[in-house]
């Protein structure tokens, strides 16, 4: 009975304990996070490049109309705009891009006291940190709704603009998972597969101006700086996807992730080193909802603007690979993922991913979303030589801890975190 009565207490006391603290930090965070003032600031041109110095020069092979492979000479490109577009592995892209930066001491503009500039609020370039009109940076990669005219106004001229995409149905299944609990209209969908019983009726249940409500609808489209809830055969859709085609040289494909960093590696004349990766931000498999045929189906019509971008990205990212020569593609993917398997088994402990329980170093430990620990992480081996110690160590590191590494101070996105700990007790 004294038991019983102990753990009404606590749970009483932990209600009290969160409510107080969670309503206190969320007041502050929201005062925090709103997008500042944007004042007109002076128009000064960027240059024409910001690479600080000449590149090394190195061979680049090019495939001909006759499917032979020639040499050429290159140096690589450091003037990179990559669109972060949310759940597409984008963390697992920014790793890559943040140790090609330090390879080449790039300077990047980040963000000031969070990971991402003010999202969802439409990117302004008064929200890079120190930033003054006129300043040269080469790399640009945080979470941002996209604002071509702002992110032209900080970039120099030459700079190659890069995205990511995933097939909208597992797309909108990640984000529901990910984000639902920070979407209000979610609290009221009833049941325990809230994903399921939304898909049954969503127009039921969504609502366009609810608080955080594009995270659950053409999430890719809204990304883009986009209208997420224009109708299908609305003509601005087809606009959208021409701006963005215009705009971006590359768009790459989650579901064919090692193939979009080869065309990276000869869109930007990088090497295959710069390539390496390990799998970031992947959740464990019992949280992954299997999605039916027909809740796919359903997935695909809820998000048709998101769908119909995909499919035309699709279509251009076959015509890319098909010019590098499908035959150098297969040679290519299959290098990249034996480097990849040797690095995992020189850096990784166990050789693959682990639960967040099971992660043994606090500073290997990813974000988690709210009420859950589902995102996976690393352990690092502890007998890496010290030729690898370095390397691992970058290739394993979660965003955030790197983002910090890198100089950026994250102290809003750290407070969110210690209310989501607390909501997570």
């Amino acid at each position: 009975m004294a038991g019983k009565q102990g753990r009404q207490w606590r749970s009483m006391c932990k209600g009290l304990v969160l409510g107080t603290l969670l309503t206190s930090c969320m007041i502050l965070l929201y005062c925090l996070s709103t997008p500042q003032m944007h004042f007109s600031l002076p128009e000064v041109p960027v240059p024409y490049s910001c690479a600080h110095r000449p590149s090394q020069i190195h061979p680049k092979l090019t495939t001909n109309s006759s499917q032979q492979t020639t040499g050429q000479s290159c140096a690589p490109k450091v003037d990179i705009m990559f669109m972060k577009t949310h759940k597409t592995a984008s963390s697992t892209f920014l790793n890559i891009l943040f140790r090609f930066g330090e390879k080449h001491r790039l300077k990047f503009a980040f963000p000031d006291s969070r990971n991402d500039f003010f999202y969802p609020s439409l990117f302004q370039r008064s929200q890079v940190k120190d930033y003054r009109p006129g300043m040269c940076f080469n790399v640009i990669c945080n979470h941002m709704r996209f604002n071509a005219p702002e992110v032209a106004k900080l970039l120099p001229m030459d700079t190659s603009y890069i995205t990511i995409l995933r097939d909208p149905a597992e797309l909108f299944e990640s984000s529901f998972h990910y984000f639902g609990r920070l979407v209000p209209f979610t609290w009221k969908i009833p049941g325990d597969d809230k994903l399921i019983e939304f898909l049954r009726d969503p127009h039921h249940y969504f609502d366009a101006e609810g608080f955080n409500s594009f995270y659950l609808k053409n999430l890719l489209f809204f990304d883009f700086g986009q209208d997420n809830t224009l109708e299908l055969d609305d003509p601005r859709v087809d606009e959208g996807i021409k701006f963005i085609t215009d705009r971006f040289q590359l768009v790459m494909l989650v579901e064919y992730f090692e193939e979009s960093l080869i065309l990276l590696k000869d869109a930007l004349c990088w090497e295959m080193d710069d390539l390496l990766f390990f799998k970031l931000n992947a959740r464990k498999g019992s949280t992954v909802s299997k999605l039916t045929p027909e809740l796919r189906a359903r997935a695909l019509e809820w998000n048709a603007l998101d769908w119909k971008l995909y499919k035309h990205f699709n279509q251009t990212f076959w015509r890319k690979v098909d010019a590098y020569g499908r035959q150098r593609m297969a040679e290519d993917v299959a290098e990249l993922r034996r480097r990849n398997a040797e690095m995992a088994s020189i850096c990784i402990e166990g050789g693959r991913a682990v639960e967040a329980g099971s992660i043994q170093e606090t500073a290997m430990q990813p974000w988690q979303p709210i009420g859950e620990k589902s995102i996976m992480g690393y352990n690092l081996k502890k007998n890496v030589d010290k030729a690898h110690r370095k390397l691992c160590r970058k290739m394993l590191m979660p965003e955030l801890q790197y983002l910090t590494e890198l100089g950026v101070n994250l102290w809003i996105t750290r407070l969110w975190g210690h209310v989501r700990d607390i909501i997570n007790w």
